[in-house]
């Protein structure tokens, strides 16, 4: 089983052998990499590489070569629209019944037939009058991190935008419906903290074998679908319901885990401890997983894709923007450092994971 960890200085891939974690591979060394994707067709890997633009490169037969990028239409002159149509980020990749994802700053989601080859850009989406409403998280235009499939229905999709809330098609993308009752956005004015239009979930992700149950970390809490996405309760994780990651375990719908930190300018673990949350009954409660983990002086960020699980449910890895890197056999139970000298991280995932996810 291979963890690819996507960073800022390149791709390092992580393999266990001999009973150990130990890096097998690195890719792209000094190059922004932003996400990786192991996939039917081969590896993907996406990179930013600032005054060179957004890259894509795909891995087959041990090698890697260049493919295509999306590529947005140009803009009309009376558009009305402050966004400028043109990539600046590849921010989401995902793989469905053969069919790639991409979903990107500022705010385009993406399908690839062709392995990538080319694109094209889903106009029922992007042409929405509500999308103008969207604006800039961490960034200054709107992304789409999140892109979940159904697994057993590939034409129903759940997208997050950050911040233009939740998005669900049930016919892959030919109309949308814009969903998020129960989100809350306390950033904004009374009258406005429960438009779902300017709503920023940070990640979500749903149970692969109970597909309507979605976990959401958003900009102001912890939240849980069991609808599809469309509803949302709010929870109150120990010690923060602030943060940006979260996996939810891929067979049993109660259980899931946060990265939590505190919010807003600070963004810096509780307490200078980096710990892990874990709910095992849905959100009613939640254990703090400390063991193997910086207790003191410890002020490592965990970005919105740095954190994933297995398909077993067993083994979780996590990085942070001090280029930390922490796995776990046994659900969280307890962690081991495999680096504290990377680049900073940007994203983590398991190979195993890309036909469970399809």
């Amino acid at each position: 089983m291979n963890l690819y960890v996507s960073t800022r200085k390149g791709l390092f891939t992580f393999a266990r052998e001999d009973g150990a974690w130990a890096i097998r591979d690195v890719d792209f060394l000094g190059d922004p990499v932003t996400l990786t994707l192991p996939a039917s067709s081969g590896v993907f890997a996406a990179l930013n590489l600032g005054h060179f633009g957004t890259k894509l490169r795909r891995k087959t037969d041990g090698e890697w070569s260049e493919v295509s990028v999306p590529v947005y239409p140009e803009q009309p002159a009376d558009a009305g629209d402050d966004v400028k149509w043109s990539l600046q980020q590849i921010w989401a990749l995902e793989e469905s019944a053969g069919r790639l994802w991409a979903g990107t700053i500022p705010g385009g989601l993406f399908y690839s037939d062709d392995a990538g080859d080319s694109w094209t850009l889903v106009r029922s989406l992007w042409d929405r009058e509500e999308r103008k409403q969207a604006f800039g998280g961490g960034y200054d235009a709107p992304g789409i991190h999140s892109i979940d499939v159904h697994p057993e229905r590939p034409d129903e999709i759940v997208i997050a935008i950050s911040c233009g809330g939740v998005w669900r098609t049930r016919d892959r993308g030919n109309q949308w419906d814009l969903v998020g009752d129960g989100l809350v956005a306390d950033y904004m004015p009374d009258s406005k903290r429960d438009a779902k239009a300017i709503q920023d979930p940070h990640r979500i992700q749903r149970c692969r074998a109970v597909p309507d149950t979605v976990w959401m970390q958003h900009h102001n809490g912890v939240f849980r679908s069991v609808d599809g996405g469309v509803s949302w309760t709010a929870l109150d994780p120990p010690p923060s319901k602030f943060g940006f990651a979260v996996a939810a375990h891929p067979t049993d719908p109660q259980t899931a885990w946060f990265v939590p930190a505190v919010k807003d300018e600070c963004r810096v673990p509780v307490d200078g401890r980096v710990v892990v949350s874990r709910t095992r009954d849905g959100g009613k409660t939640f254990e703090v997983l400390r063991e193997g983990l910086p207790q003191e002086h410890a002020y490592d960020l965990v970005f919105r894709h740095a954190l994933d699980v297995d398909a077993s449910g067993e083994v979780l890895a996590f990085g942070s923007t001090t280029g930390a890197l922490w796995l776990s056999e046994n659900g969280g139970d307890r962690w081991t450092t495999l680096s504290t000298h990377l680049p900073p991280i940007y994203a983590v995932r398991f190979e195993q994971d890309a036909e469970k996810r399809a």
